[in-house]
């Protein structure tokens, strides 16, 4: 209409009480003049106010039902005829075709863009749930030392005292003691009795993880972070989440380690390598040592500020030796555990072998007298358990950690001083004492400030200016 007078527009039409709503309900189309229109008792007031003489209404029907409706007027008296009416019809179809096809476009799109993004969040939860399931699979098939507590010395009933008061908390837990005493069951005890035990409980043997890999595999690593690194790897952190992180063997932490620990401790966030997002740490740490930290700290091994962050809730597990009313509960347990898993039926023990066992020191703690049974089930051909006494009555080893520790740090301070030596002082570059020693800078600095090392003092003539 070039001279509309703007009444008629694009619009919502109510179905109720107008000429589209009839149409639209009922399916039928409708062809008439005004007075028809005013006869009928329905509203199209837009039609009237426009001059409209006579005018009809189609429906537009599609195979899921109408689809709307197509109206069409006319200024002169001249009433659509059943030529008009059924050229309109076939135009009104195909009308509605492209509405519905259209439509269903649109549809499809807005499905394949959920689809999309339900396809991305479950390859989501399928990388975590491989990577939950591998952290699982190593907790399974890990050999615990033993399946339960076993023991009701005095020594042991104050261990159990404190987990039980630290284990409601979201405190940081440090269990010291010697080698084979059975922190990882405490670390675990703690973890059941926490809120989070419904959570992971994801281990981490800090020593047996190369210096240069540890990083990645606390923190994990983005795709192309280093050589070999093809694709996205969450870190134990992140496999821990809401759960609880078991550091065992702390102390063997490199410096650059520590200070991201210690940055995790302090700030509840963490980096992957390679990456610059930060990332929410929402773990528990308990971590665990056999060292003696606060000599290590004092040779200047481990960081100061990371031992008290680490020692907000020490708990010391006592060695073997002093917890002597527990060994015949644990030979018992052990032979039973064992002689069920060989298939054999073994009734008693002599007490001249319950003897040896209290008598004997213990130096690998409950570990070595778990092998000791072991070893003895699988070798005991009656119902009668025995021990050899000679894997007994070797004397162990004395070993002093702290003289061991200070003799490396020696052996290692030569190496240093040699490569400074043979470098006139030079740290960096390919004719420097990191490059000799294959070391990055910065490690060989810190080493070099640990060591009390005055690199200063083999400076050269020509080596001067270098750092």
């Amino acid at each position: 209409f070039p001279d509309s007078k703007g009444f008629i527009r694009e619009e919502l039409i109510s179905i109720e009480g107008s000429l589209g709503g009839f149409v639209f309900r009922t399916g039928k189309p409708w062809a008439g003049n005004a007075t028809d229109l005013l006869q009928s008792g329905l509203k199209n007031e837009p039609a009237i106010a426009e001059g409209l003489k006579t005018g009809c209404v189609l429906p537009l029907i599609s195979r899921n039902g109408v689809l709307g409706v197509l109206a069409l007027g006319r200024r002169e008296n001249h009433p659509f005829s059943r030529v008009d009416i059924g050229f309109l019809t076939q135009v009104a179809n195909q009308v509605a075709i492209a509405v519905e096809n259209a439509t269903a476009y649109g549809q499809i799109e807005e499905a394949r863009a959920k689809l999309e993004k339900a396809f991305e969040e479950i390859k989501d939860l399928k990388d975590r749930l491989q990577d939950e399931n591998v952290a699982l699979r190593e907790q399974i098939d890990q050999a615990l030392m033993f399946e339960e507590i076993v023991g009701v010395s005095p020594a042991l009933r104050a261990v159990l005292s404190r987990v039980s008061k630290v284990a409601p908390t979201d405190s940081t837990v440090l269990l010291t003691g010697e080698t084979g005493t059975g922190k990882e069951l405490i670390a675990r005890a703690i973890h059941k009795r926490s809120r989070r035990s419904s959570r992971a409980f994801v281990s981490v043997n800090c020593a047996a993880i190369p210096a240069s890999l540890i990083a990645s595999e606390l923190f994990g690593h983005e795709k192309g972070a280093f050589t070999g690194a093809t694709q996205r790897r969450l870190g134990r952190f992140e496999l821990a989440e809401e759960g609880t992180i078991f550091l065992d063997e702390v102390g063997e932490l490199p410096a650059e380690t520590q200070i991201t620990l210690l940055h995790v401790l302090q700030e509840r966030e963490f980096q992957r390598v390679g990456g610059n997002q930060s990332i929410r740490a929402n773990a528990r740490v308990i971590a665990a040592t056999n060292r003696d930290l606060e000599g290590a700290i004092a040779e200047g091994t481990f960081r100061s500020d990371l031992f008290y962050r680490l020692n907000v809730f020490p708990i010391e597990i006592p060695p073997l030796r002093e917890r002597k009313e527990d060994i015949p509960l644990l030979v018992e347990y052990f032979i039973d555990r064992f002689a069920r898993k060989a298939g054999k039926s073994i009734r008693g023990m002599n007490k001249k072998t319950l003897n040896l066992f209290l008598s004997y020191p213990w130096p690998g703690n409950i570990r070595e007298l778990q092998n000791v049974i072991e070893r003895s089930v699988i070798l005991c051909e009656t119902e009668n358990f025995s021990v050899d006494e000679s894997w007994l009555s070797r004397k162990p080893l004395v070993h002093d950690p702290k003289s061991h520790s200070q003799k490396l740090a020696a052996q290692e301070k030569e190496m240093i001083e040699a490569a400074l030596r043979e470098s006139g002082g030079r740290v960096s570059g390919p004719t420097g004492a990191a490059a000799k020693l294959g070391l990055h800078r910065s490690t060989l600095e810190s080493k070099i400030t640990s060591l009390k090392i005055n690199k200063y003092g083999f400076k050269t003539g020509n080596s001067s200016k270098a750092s």
